[in-house]
């Protein structure tokens, strides 16, 4: 004979990304077309900027926010080559997520999903601007997750 339980199986949680888009997008070419003659002699510096934000949208759904900000000039003689803004989101859905694990994934999972789809927005743009690929670095938001945590205990104490 078998023995009934009354274990109830806890909801399982599920994290999955819904909907991808673009909330704004910029890029100006400031001194085109004369800076296509110049471009060869000169030696860029970049400017890269990053902010990510989340907001609720309701109990299951969070949208998670790339802003970036890419301004390339050229180092001797301080021309704007272009300047490159997006504000890149996605819609996750986090169901039956603990509390605790909850600002974990909006700071580190989802961003990291995130991510390489805006990398490759912003490549394409500059692309389509008239230059080469503006392929920015990989972001590891574990280590911005943990950075950030550990200064809020440093201004705790």
């Amino acid at each position: 004979m078998t023995e009934k339980t009354n274990d109830v199986n806890p909801p399982r949680p599920e994290f999955r990304m819904q909907k991808m888009y673009i909330k704004d997008l910029s890029f100006e070419n400031p001194n085109a077309p004369q800076i296509f003659t110049e471009q060869q002699k000169m030696d860029p510096g970049v400017e890269v900027n990053l902010q990510l934000n989340n907001n609720q949208i309701d109990n299951d759904h969070w949208e998670v926010v790339l802003k970036i900000t890419a301004k390339v000039s050229s180092k001797d003689e301080n021309k704007v080559l272009f300047i490159l803004e997006i504000e890149h989101a996605a819609v996750f859905m986090l169901r039956n997520i603990p509390a605790e694990h909850i600002q974990m994934l909006l700071s580190v999972d989802c961003p990291t999903l995130l991510f390489p789809f805006t990398r490759q927005i912003v490549s394409q743009v500059s692309v389509d601007g008239g230059y080469i690929p503006f392929l920015m670095e990989p972001v590891n938001f574990m280590a911005l997750f943990q950075n950030a945590q550990k200064k809020k205990e440093e201004q705790k104490n």
